[in-house]
């Protein structure tokens, strides 16, 4: 557990190094199952988790990739490849407090290393990670957190750009206008799922009004998810480091591809959920 004076985070290094718990000011901010073993039937949607060495939906299969031949594996409905390999195998933790995880190898020929570190200060949460290249050849990669944060709650994305539908989105995003028009705090409309990019200098803000709590998410992402099932008391809102179809993004030149990481070089990303409470609880 990490925990300050006003939060508290619990993760589960045996499941993924997953986010199982959020609590700010005695809140539970998370979409957290009753037993642990639901991660094992149902990976994506609880919880909090890495994605690396990719975010996202990337295309199942055999094909070309940096150089190399890639065969993954569907793991979605949709029949795409989504949020990489590491969400859900065991890690480490470290004395200091890193969870780690190497994994690659055989169809994605790339091994690597992903680390993790999450800690609390006051009114904050942060999260440092990264991912390194462990081969001798240059390796496609990305790297991004999923959290699902429970509903009722207000939604703020300052992105002045979006793809969509993050199923299959268009090379180019386009201004936001419409339901995609998330600048000003408001319920996201069910059924959302883009990313939007363009970012200000507070990329998200959130609301739990009948909660009391108010969350600020900085990042030094320049991507973020965020989707609205009407079928799950949640929504996700996801800093990542490139946007869906990262493979075919890299493949064909495109803005937002899985970036190239040389061999022993790190991608990085920072996220930091600073937290203040608001108005009366109900």
């Amino acid at each position: 557990m990490v925990a300050s004076e006003s939060v508290e985070a619990v993760l589960l290094p045996a499941r993924g190094a997953r986010l199982h718990r959020l609590r700010a000011f005695g809140q539970d901010l998370l979409r957290t199952p009753e037993r642990v073993t639901a991660y094992d039937r149902e990976p994506f949607f609880w919880g909090s988790y890495v994605m690396a060495p990719w975010c996202n939906r990337i295309q199942a299969g055999s094909m070309r990739l940096g150089g190399q031949q890639v065969s993954v594996d569907a793991n979605f409905p949709d029949g795409s490849a989504i949020h990489g390999q590491v969400h859900r195998l065991p890690w480490e933790l470290d004395a200091d407090g890193t969870f780690r995880v190497q994994a690659g190898g055989n169809r994605w020929p790339w091994r690597y290393e992903v680390q993790q570190t999450v800690t609390a200060a006051e009114h904050r949460l942060r999260f440092e990670l990264s991912v390194q290249n462990l081969s001798n050849s240059p390796m496609p990669g990305g790297i991004g957190i999923h959290p699902w944060f429970r509903s009722p709650v207000d939604v703020a994305i300052s992105g002045t750009h979006v793809f969509s539908p993050n199923s299959a989105t268009p090379p180019e995003p386009v201004a936001v206008a419409g339901e995609y028009n998330l600048r000003t705090l408001r319920p996201m409309p069910d059924e959302l799922d883009a990313t939007w990019t363009g970012l200000g200098e507070v990329p998200v803000t959130l609301r739990w009004a009948t909660r009391g709590v108010e969350a600020s998410l900085q990042t030094t992402s320049k991507f973020v998810v965020a989707t609205s099932p009407s079928s799950i008391d949640a929504v996700a809102v996801e800093p990542q480091t490139h946007a869906p179809q990262g493979d075919r993004r890299l493949r064909l030149g495109e803005p937002g591809a899985l970036e190239l990481i040389g061999p022993g070089q790190v991608l990085r990303l920072d996220v930091e959920l600073r937290f203040e409470p608001v108005g009366c609880r109900t």
